[in-house]
């Protein structure tokens, strides 16, 4: 499928829905826009259609619901193999992300939550089974996101 080019108001959208997805209507975008609630929605629409919009998150404070440990596991997948490895992890119980790196070592990103050592040893060991070599563990402290800059360069909000 060929990708088509993004206009600035789809760039301001999708800067929009960054910030606060759950919070943010079609008519809080419009009426920030200074568009139609209806033309914020059909661009909704064809970004999620193109494959732009791949879904909307919760952002979850999981110390807060009573889970502890969070943490990033780095493994390497052989590079024929990290694509099916890294789906293949994000199967396992307790994983709630996992990244394809592009290099040769420490390829796949691997976050988990657990409540005990217990879980993050039986999560390690399901990842070495599929056949993911783990060379790191750390504990996340937390995370922080903000929306991509580039889509308020383009559309000057």
């Amino acid at each position: 499928m060929a990708i088509r080019e993004l206009d600035d108001l789809d760039r301001r959208i999708l800067r929009e829905l960054q910030s606060e997805a759950r919070r943010t209507s079609s008519s809080d975008i419009a009426a920030e826009l200074d568009v139609s609630a209806s033309t914020v929605r059909n661009r909704i629409q064809r970004l999620e259609e193109d494959g732009v919009l791949r879904g909307y998150h919760a952002d979850v404070d999981y110390e807060q619901a009573g889970y502890q440990l969070f943490t990033l596991i780095v493994c390497t997948a052989p590079i024929p193999d990290r694509e099916e490895l890294a789906r293949a992890a994000a199967e396992v119980d307790g994983v709630v992300e996992v990244q394809e790196v592009m290099k040769g070592e420490s390829n796949v990103l691997v976050r988990a939550v657990g409540a005990d050592g217990d879980d993050l040893t039986r999560i390690g060991e399901e990842l070495d089974e599929l056949g993911l070599k783990v060379s790191d563990e750390d504990l996340i402290r937390s995370t922080h996101r903000s929306s991509y800059s580039g889509f308020r360069r383009h559309g000057g909000v």
